[in-house]
């Protein structure tokens, strides 16, 4: 049986390290950012339909190291990031993103603590919105009774932090 553990949160809160340090630790796989991938490679500024493109590559990669994993599968983002984000920038999400979302079933989710400074990035938007999207991103994980944890700390306290969380969900 995989465990599949999403990390989420604003953007510049370690998920993709966190994943990567978490997939070495417990010896298995992470999903990295389809996103990244996508936006690399294309021309231009992306559109509302590159999220339905994004959002359905994310979850073919997802599949795809779900077969590869051990015991668990680290998530960098998931569909409650692209909902939110679709929300936030065109005012809806694509039905596609919103059906799936229902049936995909994660076991834990880390959320990202703003805590670690912004780091600039080309694909990054929202400097001074992370407070809004973590409170958004929380109240999602609330209001649909999803299991998750509030990630915190910098560098290797980050990871221990995310650690004990994990070990302490699962061996409740």
């Amino acid at each position: 049986m995989i465990r599949k553990i999403a990390i989420i949160g604003p953007e510049s809160t370690g998920k993709s390290e966190l994943c990567q340090h978490l997939a070495r630790i417990y010896d298995t796989e992470w999903v990295p950012e389809y996103a990244r991938f996508y936006l690399d490679r294309l021309e231009g500024e992306y559109q509302k339909e590159d999220l339905l493109h994004i959002a359905q590559g994310q979850m073919v990669w997802e599949d795809d190291k779900a077969e590869q994993a051990n015991g668990y599968l680290f998530c960098d983002t998931n569909l409650i990031v692209m909902k939110v984000w679709s929300e936030h920038k065109y005012g809806e999400a694509d039905p596609w993103i919103l059906a799936e979302l229902e049936k995909r079933h994660y076991d834990f989710y880390l959320l990202g603590n703003i805590d670690l400074i912004w780091r600039p990035d080309p694909q990054r938007e929202h400097p001074k919105l992370r407070k809004h999207f973590f409170d958004v991103y929380e109240a999602y994980l609330r209001d649909h009774q999803l299991p998750y944890a509030i990630v915190s700390g910098i560098e290797d306290l980050r990871v221990k932090c995310a650690q004990d969380l994990i070990e302490d969900f699962f061996n409740k």
